[in-house]
C-alpha cells in the first residue's frame, strides 16, 4: 500500500513538472524574438532556446510514462457518477468542490470501516445487565422504569420532602405530566428549579429569588450560575437507579446545606469571599463550605 502511494506521488510529480515545463514552451512561443537575444543572429538563438526547452519536456514526458508505466493499475474503472460533470466548472470557487469530496468519501469509508469492526465486537459480546441478589435463596424482583411511575407516587416524594426541611419551601408544577417541575426556595437565599424524569432529578438551575422561572434560561448573577454548575455535578454524584428515592433526598440534603452561602465562612481559607464570590461548594458528605479554588 505504502509503494503504490509513494509510486502515485512520483507519477503526480512528474506530470506537474512536465506541465510546467509546457507552459514554459507556450510562454517562449508567445513572446517571440526578444531583446535579451540580442542583434545579432538571434534567430538561431530564438530556435536554439525552443529546441532546449522541447527537449526538457520530451524528458519529463518519459518521466510521466514511465512513471505510470510503475502503477498498479486498478481492478476495475473508476464510476466517478455525476463527480465528472466537476472537471467542466470554470469557476475556481466550484473547482475546489472535487477535493471536498474526494474527503468526504475518504470519510465515509472510515466510518463504514470503524462500524463494521464496532458491530463485529458487539456481536462477539453480550451486554445482559446483571444485579447482584441481597439474598441467595431469593431472586430479586424485576424493577419497573424510574421514569415511568404513577405520578402519585412522585407527588409523595415532594411531599416528604417539603416537610423535611422547615425553611424550605416547595412548588409544584406539571407542564408535562406525569413529569414534575418543582420550585425550591431556600429562605431568601435562592430558589432552584429542579425538573424531574419519573424518580430522578434530570435537570437543575439556580437563580435569585427575584429572577423568572424559566428552566432554560440561566441566572444572570455568577455566584448562581456557579451554584447550578456544582448541583449538576451532585445531581450525578447522587444518581442511583436501584435507590432513586434516596437519591433524591440525598441530594436534597446536600442542596439544603446552600441556605448558609452568604453567611457561611470557606472550610479552608476561612474566608467568606474569593475571587469576588462566596464558598458556592458543598462537600458531597460533610456538607461543609468550600471555595472553588479551595476544594
Amino acid at each position: 500500500m505504502e509503494r503504490d502511494l509513494e509510486g502515485l506521488n512520483s507519477a503526480l510529480n512528474s506530470v506537474k513538472i512536465l506541465r510546467s515545463n509546457v507552459r514554459r514552451v507556450f510562454e517562449s512561443i508567445s513572446n517571440g524574438l526578444r531583446a535579451d537575444h540580442g542583434e545579432e543572429s538571434k534567430e538561431n538563438k530564438y530556435i536554439l532556446e525552443l529546441q532546449e526547452l522541447l527537449t526538457t519536456v520530451n524528458n519529463n514526458l518519459r518521466d510521466v510514462e514511465g512513471s505510470v508505466a510503475s502503477l498498479t493499475p486498478p481492478p476495475s474503472a473508476f464510476n466517478l457518477g455525476n463527480s465528472t460533470y466537476l472537471s467542466q466548472e470554470t469557476t475556481q470557487e466550484r473547482q475546489q468542490l472535487y477535493g471536498q469530496l474526494v474527503n468526504s468519501y475518504k470519510w465515509t469509508d472510515k466510518i463504514r470501516e470503524y462500524s463494521a469492526l464496532a458491530g463485529n465486537i458487539l456481536a462477539s459480546n453480550s451486554f445482559n445487565k446483571t444485579y447482584k441478589t441481597l439474598s441467595t435463596t431469593k431472586r430479586r424482583k424485576t424493577q419497573t422504569s424510574n421514569h415511568n411511575v404513577a405520578p402519585e407516587v412522585i407527588e409523595n416524594l415532594i411531599i416528604s420532602i417539603d416537610r423535611l426541611f422547615n425553611d424550605v419551601t416547595i412548588t409544584p408544577n406539571r407542564p408535562l405530566v406525569p413529569n414534575p417541575v418543582i420550585q425550591v426556595s431556600l429562605g431568601r437565599v435562592l430558589k432552584a428549579i429542579i425538573a424531574f424524569k419519573g424518580l430522578m432529578i434530570e435537570y437543575v438551575v439556580v437563580k435569585n429569588l427575584s429572577e423568572g422561572n424559566d428552566l432554560w434560561t440561566e441566572s444572570r448573577y455568577r455566584v448562581f450560575r456557579k451554584v447550578t454548575e456544582n448541583c449538576h455535578a451532585a445531581m450525578c454524584h447522587f444518581h442511583s437507579p436501584m435507590m432513586p428515592e434516596l437519591a433524591v433526598r440525598s441530594f436534597m440534603h446536600w442542596f439544603h446545606s446552600y441556605i448558609t452561602l452568604f453567611s457561611a465562612p470557606c472550610k479552608r481559607c476561612l474566608k467568606h469571599l474569593n475571587c469576588n464570590l462566596p464558598p458556592t461548594w458543598r462537600d458531597l458528605r460533610s456538607l461543609e463550605p468550600y471555595h472553588e479554588e479551595c476544594k
